[in-house]
C-alpha cells in the first residue's frame, strides 16, 4: 500500500470496513455472494497501489451485487 498518498490510505480503510461488513453479513446469512464480495473488498486495499484500481474494483463488486439483486 502506498502510504505517501492519504487518499489511497483512507480509501483502503473505508473499503476494508465495507468489505468486513459484507463478510460478516454473508457469513451470518449463509450468502456466498456477499461473503465473496466481502473478501475481495477486504483484500484489494492490500494489493492495489492506485486509487483508480481500488475504486474500480469496488465499483465492479458493488455493481455486480446490485445487478444480482435486481435480477434474482
Amino acid at each position: 500500500m502506498d502510504l505517501d498518498h492519504p487518499a489511497v490510505l483512507f480509501s483502503g480503510l473505508i473499503l476494508g470496513a465495507i468489505g468486513a461488513g459484507f463478510f460478516i453479513y454473508g457469513k451470518k446469512q449463509g450468502r456466498l455472494d456477499c461473503l465473496a464480495v466481502g473478501v475481495v473488498l477486504s483484500v484489494v486495499p492490500f494489493l492495489a497501489h492506485s486509487l483508480l484500481v481500488l475504486w474500480g474494483v469496488a465499483a465492479l463488486c458493488l455493481g455486480g451485487m446490485f445487478a444480482q439483486s435486481r435480477v434474482g
